[in-house]
């Protein structure tokens, strides 16, 4: 097990002008499960494949342990990956699927069968260890491809949309499977997802990347609650964040179709310094309410997405800029309808605010 650093780390591909991973510096405690997050192209899959060894390190480093591995070969970097398609031998059993990366290394048999068998009854697969990929479910091979990392005893865990293959209800029972098998092993491990609800379900912290760079590492409960950026604020929460220009008041607020937001007075301070006349608000679907008397911002359901426990009212609405699109959780037991005119209301202390240039949180 080690500590694992990017440090200033960054992968130009040949023929592009953009790096793929830009500058990343970012530190995972021993133990530690970090996720990256972000959409395609954000260099999330890129920032692990250059802790692999698999992509070359253009500038910077990447330090494992107290060991330099920027330039070591993967073989010698002593990190186990499990890869989005299981990367199984359709030819091998499970066990010897397994024990493959054992038996490459010249473990002798009777250690290698042992650790075979633990890694199999820890995943589940003691009854499947003489069947071959073909005939395992999805989940099955997913966790054999698990266990060909277990047995290595490796020092980092390296795990590349693991899950995406893998049908909704199947997804979530192996994301669990996968934080508590992490939490009794111990082992530092690096977890690419572009879902976010998985990254926040899984990471101890969540490192969310756009266009190569790191945009705020952090617990997810502050990615929800405090989003450093614009991009944050609506990459983080399902559905997600209402993000929309609004102008300031003389006195402290800021304007959305003739109704009064409260803002936090630090957000106002940081606004006044930089001269700012206008914002970007944030407001979560849990933070606007439909006002029963009227009194809010006038908008139109356009779809309603009941989900048992909760509800959700995608809404047109009249916004400073212009008709814009406002989410509101609905009461689940009496949502509205389609097409119905309802008022939308913010709860008050619950707005975000951003600089609309440089989209940072004041």
């Amino acid at each position: 097990m080690a500590e694992v650093r990017f440090e200033e780390a960054t992968r130009i591909f040949p023929g592009s002008d953009r790096p793929a991973v830009d500058a990343l510096d970012l530190k995972l405690e021993d133990g530690e499960l970090m996720v990256l997050v972000g959409p395609s192209g954000s260099g999330k899959s890129t920032a692990l494949r250059m802790l692999a060894g698999l992509e070359e390190v253009d500038a910077g480093a990447i330090w494992i342990g107290d060991s330099d591995v920027t330039y070591t070969p993967p073989k010698e970097r002593d990190v186990a990956m499990v890869f989005q398609n299981y990367a199984l031998y359709p030819y091998l059993d499970v066990a010897a699927n397994i024990g493959f990366p054992l038996k490459v290394a010249g473990v002798k048999k009777p250690e290698r069968e042992r650790r075979v068998r633990e890694a199999a009854e820890m995943l589940g697969l003691t009854e499947l260890l003489h069947r071959k990929p073909g005939e395992l479910s999805g989940g099955e091979r997913q966790r054999t491809a698990m266990g060909r990392a277990i047995v290595r005893n490796p020092r980092v865990f390296l795990m590349d949309e693991p899950l995406s293959n893998l049908d909704a209800k199947l997804r979530v029972q192996m994301r669990a499977d996968i934080a508590a098998l992490q939490r009794r092993l111990g082992v530092t491990t690096v977890y690419v997802t572009h879902d976010q609800v998985e990254a926040m379900t899984m990471g101890h912290r969540v490192a969310v990347l756009s266009q190569g760079r790191l945009q705020q590492c952090d617990t997810p409960r502050v990615l929800y609650d405090t989003p450093a950026n614009v991009f944050v604020a609506g990459f983080i929460g399902s559905p997600a964040m209402n993000l929309c220009q609004a102008p300031l008041g003389d006195d402290g607020h800021a304007m959305l179709n003739g109704l009064r937001v409260e803002l936090p007075d630090a957000a106002l301070a940081s606004a006044a310094s930089r001269g700012l006349r206008e914002v970007v608000l944030g407001l979560r679907p849990e933070s606007l309410e439909l006002a029963g008397d009227g009194h809010g911002i006038p908008a139109r359901v356009d779809v309603v997405e009941e989900l048992g426990a909760d509800a959700f009212a995608f809404c047109m609405a009249e916004l400073p800029g212009g008709e814009g699109k406002l989410v509101a959780r609905a009461s689940s037991r009496t949502p509205p309808g389609r097409g119905e005119r309802v008022a939308l209301r913010p709860l008050p202390g619950e707005a975000h605010v951003f600089d609309p240039a440089s989209g940072e949180r004041l």
